[in-house]
């Protein structure tokens, strides 16, 4: 054999010896591959951690889980009919557009049994017309977070407060120290919660979905809402300015000049971080409501959906069932910090004694002075009434509400900034820096509240018309 046939024979080893080598590489990957691939759109920090829990119990199933808030990525991805996910975290008040729209997965056969397993709140939330399109993961009753130490020195037992009227009083109180009792610069979730604690059904869906109702004009709730907050916007009891979760409103409740907030059982975490010099001072009531009677509205909350595009509904309904249902799954987000929708775990002693609150570093807080603050929030949960609708077109109402509602908030601020800035030239007084003060323009004619729901309601209407709703 010459020298050039013997390369010749070597290569032709070599690349049959790749050859294999290939071959079986990509049995290999075969081999790893079979399992089936789900993925979940989620933006709760546990999630990653509920996969894992997942898979060791269901090795036939790969969950990927791709960190997600907001909704503009689902829209997109529906609106071009290619990359959407298997499973969807959707709050409470966006669930009805999806479900009406046709892209949830109704799975009302599967969960057959389920309802008395949540509290009735999150179990009315992922119902439309009779019909299931998921199950709840977590739940945001409202309660009342509230500095004790400025409520003392305001001479303020926030124990004690019961009703709006005294919630009134109280703020007045703290006024006179130099402290809003509040901050609202026009938050469409918050509304809407309070709305639904003042008894309030301003929206209807029909059980087929196509016949909208809007009366928020009309609506008792709504109203009884909307005049008690005019009310505490003229006499500047609330902080209209600092937007809720901005850098200016985490200075103010850390700085004592806000001294309480109104939100979902998900805040004791949110305070902790956003508020870490408050450990110690803060505590946590019951809503106080108008009346002084027990109930209670949901702030905030998700769902776990299964997508009606995704070709693997089996699978991603056993993702579902774990994280949801499951003691397991429940167990691994409720150590995350998410607060829980079943019944079960809002009533056991472990949970409801906890008197720390964990932070990103995994060390447990003393934030509430050894209050056992989950009892407070687990009764909460029990308050919540049922009943009320979101609208099927909920996210675009809560974009539309800045619009509209919004404007009321602006006047508010523009006002008061103009009374304050004139007060001053007429006093003589001078900026810090030695200037004098430039009276801004004045904010024209007065808007209020009521003129901002009179214009919600008519974009509404007219939104859910085009969109091919039946409106009343």
């Amino acid at each position: 054999m010459s020298a050039r046939q013997t390369i010749d024979h070597a290569k032709r080893i070599m690349a049959a010896f790749l050859s294999i080598v290939c071959l079986l590489a990509i049995a290999a990957c075969g081999e790893t591959d079979t399992r089936t691939k789900i993925v979940v759109w989620s933006w709760e920090p546990s999630m990653k951690a509920v996969a894992r829990s997942f898979e060791q119990a269901n090795p036939d199933i790969r969950v990927v889980v791709k960190d997600t808030s907001g909704y503009e990525n689902l829209n997109s991805a529906i609106q071009d009919g290619y990359g959407l996910p298997d499973v969807a975290q959707l709050e409470y008040f966006a669930l009805p557009q999806y479900a009406v729209s046709g892209q949830l997965l109704d799975i009302t056969d599967r969960v057959a049994g389920y309802d008395d397993f949540y509290t009735p709140g999150t179990w009315s939330s992922v119902q439309l017309g009779g019909r299931t399109y998921g199950l709840p993961m977590d739940s945001g009753p409202m309660a009342f977070f509230y500095n004790k130490d400025v409520f003392d020195q305001a001479g303020v037992d926030a124990t004690k407060i019961r009703t709006w009227d005294d919630y009134y009083q109280a703020a007045k109180k703290l006024k006179a120290i130099g402290v809003y009792i509040a901050a609202d610069a026009g938050d469409a979730s918050f509304y809407d919660a309070m709305i639904w604690l003042a008894g309030g059904r301003p929206f209807r869906t029909s059980a087929d979905g196509k016949t909208v109702t809007v009366n928020l004009t009309g609506d008792e709730g709504t109203t009884t809402f909307t005049e008690f907050w005019q009310r505490m916007i003229n006499e500047g009891l609330v902080n209209t300015k600092a937007v809720t979760w901005s850098d200016n409103w985490e200075r103010q409740l850390g700085a004592g000049t806000i001294a309480s907030v109104f939100a979902g059982a998900w805040m004791p975490s949110l305070l902790l971080a956003d508020v870490p010099g408050g450990a110690g001072l803060w505590r946590v009531a019951q809503m106080p409501t108008v009346d002084g009677k027990e109930t209670n509205a949901e702030n905030g909350g998700s769902s776990l959906t299964v997508l009606q595009s995704s070709r693997k509904p089996d699978a991603a309904f056993r993702f579902v069932e774990y994280a949801c249902h499951n003691a397991a799954g429940i167990a691994e987000r409720i150590d995350g910090g998410a607060f829980p929708a079943d019944k079960a775990t809002l009533n056991s002693e472990e949970f409801r004694n906890k008197t720390t609150v964990r932070d990103s570093r995994g060390i447990d807080v003393d934030y509430f002075d050894g209050q056992r603050y989950n009892e407070v929030l687990s009764e909460a949960a029990g308050h919540v009434s049922t009943g009320y609708q979101y609208l099927p077109f909920e996210v675009y109402a809560r974009n539309d509400f800045t619009a509209t509602v919004g404007t009321a908030y602006t006047w508010a601020t523009a006002k008061r900034e103009y009374e304050d800035i004139k007060n001053r030239i007429e006093a003589g007084e001078t900026k810090p820096n030695g200037k004098e003060y430039t009276l801004p323009e004045h904010p024209g004619k007065r808007i209020t509240l009521t003129d901002g729901i009179i214009a919600w309601q008519k974009d509404l209407k007219e939104y859910g018309f085009n969109q091919g709703f039946t409106i009343k």
